[in-house]
């Protein structure tokens, strides 16, 4: 009578996990022979699954890359958590993952435009800015002394209203008067800025 191949084509006569004394083969030796039998038995398979997971355009390629992983890494190999196919489908799996990742999240470019941080003020708008700001320093030398001295405490030194009132020893209601002052003489002095 003769006995039944086991679930995974080998004779009966082998070991129930003939393929983790493979791995360690190449692992221990890297035992070119022990791969080519891997690979041989194993590359179709994990192919197969990667097309049931929905990975046809990518199945060949990914199960090349998931046995050249075995190769590179066998030494990882313990027989005793996991047999040789788990070990092997499970770096197929995680490998057919990682490219459906990277094709929903594109590498960033780094050379594309809208990555590219600013370079800073353009040359108009420096132009303009220190256009400005030779209009607004002339138009504040023409202010009288009370009206520029809170503008500057207030813009320039960045204090509120009520500090600029105690430091002066004004009413509040003075200091506000003031700055609107200022600002009516500095927008007739400057114009409108675009």
């Amino acid at each position: 009578m003769k006995e039944r191949a086991s679930a995974d084509g080998n004779d009966p006569g082998m070991p129930e996990r003939p393929h983790d004394g493979l791995i360690e083969a190449i692992a221990r030796d890297r035992d070119r022979q022990a791969f080519i039998e891997l690979y041989r038995f194993y590359a179709p398979r994990v192919k197969a699954y990667l097309i049931r997971l929905g990975g046809a355009d990518i199945a060949e390629e990914t199960a090349q890359e998931a046995m050249l992983t075995v190769w590179r890494k066998a030494e990882l190999y313990k027989a005793g958590k996991a047999s040789a196919s788990t070990w092997i489908f499970t770096i197929a799996r995680n490998l057919f993952i990682d490219r459906r990742r990277r094709e929903r999240r594109p590498e960033l470019d780094p050379t594309d435009p809208l990555m590219v941080a600013d370079s800073g003020e353009t040359a108009d708008s420096a132009l303009w800015a220190r256009q400005s700001e030779e209009r607004i320093r002339a138009a504040m030398s023409t202010l009288p002394a009370d009206q520029a001295k809170v503008i500057v405490m207030a813009f320039f030194e960045d204090k509120p209203h009520s500090a600029i009132a105690t430091e002066l020893k004004l009413p509040l209601g003075t200091v506000k008067s003031r700055l609107r002052l200022a600002f009516a003489r500095l927008r007739g002095a400057v114009g409108e800025m675009p």
